[in-house]
């Protein structure tokens, strides 16, 4: 069972538990998701299966979209609608759509963020949330992420109230923290603020129309038509540059053979999958000590006689 199957996670599990619960409907131990989703978030969340399970990363690299709901009010030790509340500030005036958009216009592009106390990153040994638990605050490190887009969801001139939520798209690049752009977008609207909900809409290739429910795949399982909703393990890696091969070369490719660089592959191009047809034979990038060599990254079909 080699492919990959797009997942609707719905709230209250986490993506581990999606995993073990496929891994025990399926009755596979070969499975892997492709990008943390916190317990309350819902959305697409490709599973890999089988040989699938090699291309995980590279799904796990590209780009996120995701629909959300930020409120403008008070702050949480979350960031989200989870957590105990920090800071309250009633809002004490209205806000113009116009200045919304452009504090959503000023956070596009790459930006700097700093994850939350209550996240996976790991920090000397152990994950954020561990030291959280404990009631132990530590420094976090900043990274640079990048948000491709950044749209207000709503046709509203004007938000008022004691608190003001409103809801957005984003598309994003890895390591986005979602639950502190919403945070970001209230410190630049002068207030605290916390992400209300929060829905991942797209994930690489695999869109909301495409992902599945724990109980449409019961449906299939039992019609035993599972293959109608496992995509080819190639959809994950359509974000990647692509090269047909004849046969001779895919055999090498196979075999996990060094070869000279091809003419054609540009300094741009980190790496590439080779083809041979449809089928994906092997990852491969310029080797690291030798410019003049490609090896590979990963061999994603073996030689049939080492089966």
């Amino acid at each position: 069972m080699d492919g990959i199957l797009p997942l609707w996670k719905p709230a209250g599990m986490t993506s581990h538990d999606c995993v073990w619960k496929i891994r025990k409907m399926l009755k596979t131990k070969k499975v892997g998701h492709t990008g943390t989703l916190d317990p309350d978030v819902t959305g697409v969340l490709p599973i890999c299966l089988g040989r699938a399970t090699k291309v995980a990363e590279y799904m796990t690299n590209d780009g996120k979209e995701y629909e959300g709901e930020v409120t403008l009010g008070f702050s949480t030790t979350t960031e989200d609608a989870s957590g105990d509340v920090v800071e309250r500030k009633p809002i004490e005036r209205p806000f113009t759509r116009k200045e919304i958009e452009e504090v959503l216009h000023s956070l596009t592009g790459e930006i700097l963020q700093t994850p939350p106390m209550y996240s996976a990153v790991k920090v000397n040994g152990k994950r954020l949330y561990e030291y959280a638990r404990k009631g132990i605050h530590i420094e976090r490190p900043t990274r640079k992420v990048t948000i491709y887009e950044l749209r207000l969801l709503h046709n509203e001139q004007s938000f008022s109230g004691e608190t003001v939520s409103f809801q957005f798209r984003v598309r994003c690049s890895k390591g986005t923290y979602i639950r502190t752009l919403a945070v970001m977008i209230g410190e630049k609207l002068g207030y605290p603020a916390h992400m209300k909900a929060l829905t991942r809409t797209a994930s690489g290739p695999f869109t909301q129309s495409d992902a599945i429910p724990f109980s449409v795949l019961a449906q299939h399982l039992e019609a035993g038509t599972l293959s109608d909703i496992i995509a080819p393990l190639e959809k994950g890696l359509s974000h990647l540059p692509q090269r047909q091969v004849s046969a001779d070369t895919a055999a090498k490719l196979r075999n996990g053979a060094v070869l000279p660089t091809p003419e054609w592959w540009t300094d741009h191009q980190k790496q590439v999958v080779f083809y041979e047809g449809k089928s994906a034979i092997a990852i491969y990038q310029v080797h690291p000590r030798k410019s003049h060599v490609i090896k590979p990254v990963k061999v994603l079909q073996i030689d049939s006689l080492k089966r």
